[in-house]
């Protein structure tokens, strides 16, 4: 605790530093374990000799291994698999894996423990090691008591899990190489067991697949005695379908359809000797019935005939014109050769009817045909579609049919192939390293390395045990904490670290009382932990950005530095202190109203902003309006939360930066109303819930009832005090101007950097 009532350091009347740092004195305890060193390095000693001794005692294991290389790519000795091959990496990679877990499966381990009989061997639970005292002593007389299958059961069972633990298998990575290690108290035992390992691994590989073959094999044959008599029925359901419907003829060609294409043939030809007697039929009556000669027609030309009666007409014709020259009309011999030019014209004629008559005939004949054939083939045409309608039917039993025979014969080829594989071995899994038989032990370790081991165990107890004495001895640590004073530092500072490790001393002149509060953290904000830029060249764009402000601001690798954790541990131990789960408010205040309070204030921001923490900043210095100089530019990027807070007719607006910090700047006003806009600020941000911190930059002393007031809102106050002037009387003035509000000072900032009034006047120059 500290009594704010005395200076908190001050050793001369300069100006002080205030800085404290405590550790532990190596030298001491350097100096603590020379004394000791008897006793430590007897008590390592004697820790060695124990552990060399333990080490002795100890049965020694022994490890044999046996190399395996386990291909995934299985020989191709067929065309088709039982099971499909892993091309990828990752399925190889499985499959590997796979085979390593196969290794340790109880098959292969109860073939290894039947081939090697280690149900007798004590190491593995067996022999002597599972008879009772009765089945001993006959032993020893060599009578071997009757086993029930139960208890060789069991004997099994023990040595299966004492094998299971003398067995490590793993695998080498990006490779197929699987190690198999086996130990034992015997080196030839475990080379002996390591490759039985490695042998009953190949033979139950092989036998896995045999057997998987074997139950294919049996299971295609269960299943083709089925598909050949499914195959018998749908044969025989199509062929009696065909049967039934008169399917005759090949598939392609059916008998029906081959009569309907005749058909169609003859009726053509018919249709064309119909229209061939019908032409010759009317060009002989159109003859007739015209004046041309009707013994002009093809059919009278071509006959013999009518051109024998043809040439008696004209020889008839020219013996009348003959006589009609020599003999007067009415003579006799002149009217017999007209009677007979009479006669032969008649018998012309009626020679010509008769072709008409013929053609006639031929045409009705023609025509009777085609109607025939116009019968059959509108039956043929009904028979074809009954025959289409069935033919659908048909192709749905032949579909059956087909695909019945496809899989009765692919069953079929599976089952004889799947028959043969029953013999091959297609694993190509092979021993590349057979088990030798160790030469050296795996465990315990060398006696060296045990009594290494023990001799540090034990010089580091017995160092423990001594430092653990003494302080009992003593009744408090006897490292003492010590002061190491920079040696560079200002004889202020020397003098306020080294009035910290002396009582407290009253100072001649009286102060007021103020009481004893919690003593606050105390940080210091250096050159080292800053960065310092020219504002006035840098400043632009349209977010405003708190590092181009012009001011120091923390580097950006400084999160780690004295000041960013002192100042988080502040903030994380403020929120503990009030709530945890709520808004923080912390007030930074001074003793003036300067640039440096608003610096180390937008610092504390930065801070807590860089770890996380959502921050609200509010200019609450009404007087200087530094931090509001800064982002006045910025006031209509972003409209606030708080818009509602206003002086008159202007909104207040909150700058977004690009750092993460939210910046209010002051109102415009009279103290009282600017006070009443922050506070509503502040209970705004705590209902709101959007903040983790908000930092109040002031007010600046001295303080009135409004400034007072802002005191009141504050969780917690940090006093920043100017390392060029007397710390103490700062203090003190600060802590005699908070009156009662002295308990929630919780930080003192001593500010080590330049004062910025002259980098400010630098920035204006370039502005």
């Amino acid at each position: 605790m500290l009594n704010y009532d005395q200076p908190i350091g001050r050793a001369k009347p300069e100006p002080l530093h205030a800085a404290v740092t405590a550790g532990f004195s190596v030298l001491d305890l350097v100096r603590l374990l020379w004394e000791r060193k008897v006793a430590i390095v007897s008590a390592a000693l004697i820790c060695a000799c124990i552990a060399v001794a333990i080490g002795k005692s100890l049965t020694p294991k022994y490890t044999a291994s046996a190399q395996l290389y386990v291909d995934p790519r299985e020989l191709q000795l067929v065309d088709r698999e039982l099971t499909p091959r892993a091309q990828d990496v990752s399925g190889l990679s499985m499959v590997v894996e796979s085979q390593s877990r196969l290794i340790t499966s109880n098959n292969v381990l109860l073939q290894v423990i039947r081939n090697t009989d280690l149900v007798k061997d004590p190491e593995f639970g067996g022999g002597a090691a599972t008879r009772g005292i009765f089945a001993s002593l006959l032993g020893l007389f060599g009578i071997e008591p009757k086993v029930t299958a139960d208890e060789q059961k069991q004997i099994e069972m023990n040595a299966l899990d004492s094998l299971g633990r003398h067995i490590n298998v793993k695998k080498t990575d990006r490779t197929f190489i699987v190690d198999i290690d086996v130990w034992s108290y015997d080196p030839a035992k475990a080379a002996m067991l390591a490759n039985a390992v490695s042998r009953a691994y190949l033979a139950e590989s092989k036998q896995s697949q045999a057997t998987a073959a074997r139950r294919a094999t049996s299971d295609l044959s269960g299943r083709l005695k089925e598909l050949q008599q499914r195959l018998r029925n749908a044969e025989d359901g199509l062929a009696t379908y065909k049967a039934q419907n008169n399917f005759v003829g090949s598939q392609d060609n059916q008998i029906s359809d081959q009569q309907l294409s005749a058909s169609n043939q003859r009726l053509a030809a018919a249709r064309a000797l119909t229209l061939d007697a019908q032409a010759k039929f009317d060009q002989i009556e159109a003859s007739r019935r015209g004046s041309t000669d009707p013994g002009a027609i093809p059919e009278a030309l071509q006959s013999p005939t009518i051109a024998n009666l043809r040439s008696q007409y004209a020889d008839a014709k020219k013996r009348q014109a003959e006589l009609q020259g020599e003999l007067g009309p009415r003579h006799p011999a002149l009217r017999q050769i007209e009677q007979q030019v009479d006669d032969l014209r008649r018998t012309i004629k009626e020679e010509i009817d008769r072709y008409a008559l013929s053609a006639k005939n031929d045409l009705t004949r023609a025509r009777d045909y085609e109607g025939s054939l116009n019968k059959a083939l509108d039956v043929q045409k009904r028979q074809s579609v009954q025959m289409s309608q069935a033919s659908v039917r048909l192709r749905e039993l032949e579909r059956e049919v087909d695909a019945s025979r496809d899989v009765y014969q692919s069953f079929l080829k599976r089952s004889r192939e799947t028959e043969e594989q029953e013999t091959l071995n297609t694993s190509s899994a092979r021993v590349i390293g057979d088990a030798t038989i160790p030469q050296r032990r795996t465990f315990p370790p060398a006696m060296s390395l045990l009594a290494m081991i023990g001799f540090m165990f034990g010089g580091l107890a017995a160092a423990a045990w001594a430092i653990a004495a003494s302080q009992l001895a003593h009744g408090a640590d006897p490292i003492r904490p010590r002061v190491q004073p920079k040696e560079d530092a200002a004889p202020e500072r020397q003098a306020v670290i080294a009035t910290a490790k002396q009582p407290v001393t009253p100072r001649p002149k009286p102060r007021p009382a103020v009481g004893l509060i919690e003593k606050p953290i105390i940080a210091e904000l250096q050159e080292s932990d800053v960065m310092r830029t020219l504002g006035g060249i840098l400043t632009g764009g349209n977010i405003a950005d708190v590092t181009r402000f012009g001011w120091p601001t923390l580097r950006t690798g400084a999160s780690q530095s004295a000041f960013s954790t002192t100042m988080w541990e502040m903030c994380a131990a403020l929120a503990n202190r009030t709530n945890p789960e709520g808004v923080i408010v912390v007030a930074v205040i001074g003793t003036d109203a300067d640039h440096d309070r608003s610096v180390v204030a937008l610092n504390i921001a930065l801070t807590a902003a860089r770890r996380g923490a959502r921050v609200l900043m509010i200019d609450a210095d009404g007087a200087s309006h530094a931090l509001s100089n800064k982002v006045a530019h910025f006031g209509k990027s972003e409209p606030s939360r708080f818009g509602w807070l206003n002086v008159g007719s202007k909104a207040a607006r909150a700058v977004n930066t690009a750092n993460g910090i939210m910046i209010l700047p002051t109102i415009q006003g009279s103290a009282a109303k600017a006070g009443e806009a922050i506070r509503k600020a502040v209970a705004q941000a705590r209902s709101a819930g959007g903040y983790d911190l908000v930092i109040l930059d002031g007010p600046p002393m001295p303080w009135g009832t409004a400034e007072r007031k802002l005191l009141d809102v504050a969780d917690g106050l940090v006093a920043v005090l100017p390392a060029e002037r007397d710390i103490n009387d700062c203090m003190e003035g600060i802590i005699t101007a908070l009156g009662g509000a002295q308990r929630k000072l919780v930080g003192v900032v001593l500010n080590e950097l330049q004062p910025t009034a002259a980098s400010h006047q630098h920035d204006k120059q370039y502005a």
